[in-house]
């Protein structure tokens, strides 16, 4: 089972109306119910197809950013002169080319979602995340915080 697979399976509970779809992104407790095997192939290749563009962008999108600014910052002086200036070129290089396309492809995702499925089927869903989406969100806490730890304690290393 691959990270796709896994992304697309978390989407999907069985309630006592039958299967269950829940969309990602939804602040309210809704889920539509699927209606057929078809139907069900159709909606995890959305998700699917989504998860990879949305992590193409961000991994190819990372890489970009850090060249950018680091050649933009690197043409202005010396950054470790001006932390404040370097933290503002990486967050303008970050929303110009990471959140602008992540932005334009989550319009576009909240309006396609809604073709798999019908207004009709929507139901209220009573369960909570299972075991495994908990433990997905606190090992994702845990890999954000080391690598937040990990960037400021090369941060005071580079400053001696």
């Amino acid at each position: 089972m691959g990270l796709l697979d896994y992304v697309a399976d978390r989407s999907f509970r069985d309630d006592r109306a039958g299967r269950v779809v829940i969309f990602g992104g939804d602040l309210r407790k809704r889920g539509y119910l699927v209606r057929s095997k078809d139907d069900e192939l159709k909606i995890r290749s959305f998700i699917k197809m989504f998860f990879f563009a949305q992590l193409s962008i961000q991994s190819l999108g990372i890489f970009l950013v850090i060249e950018w600014s680091t050649e933009l910052n690197g043409v202005l002086g010396r950054p470790a002169l001006h932390l404040v200036r370097t933290i503002c070129v990486y967050l303008g290089t970050y929303s110009l080319v990471l959140l602008l396309p992540l932005l334009l492809l989550w319009r576009i995702y909240k309006k396609e979602r809604l073709s798999f499925v019908s207004a009709e089927d929507e139901v209220v869903v009573t369960s909570g995340p299972s075991k495994d989406q908990r433990s997905f969100q606190v090992a994702a806490l845990v890999a954000i915080g080391v690598l937040i730890l990990m960037g400021v304690l090369l941060l005071l290393v580079r400053a001696k």
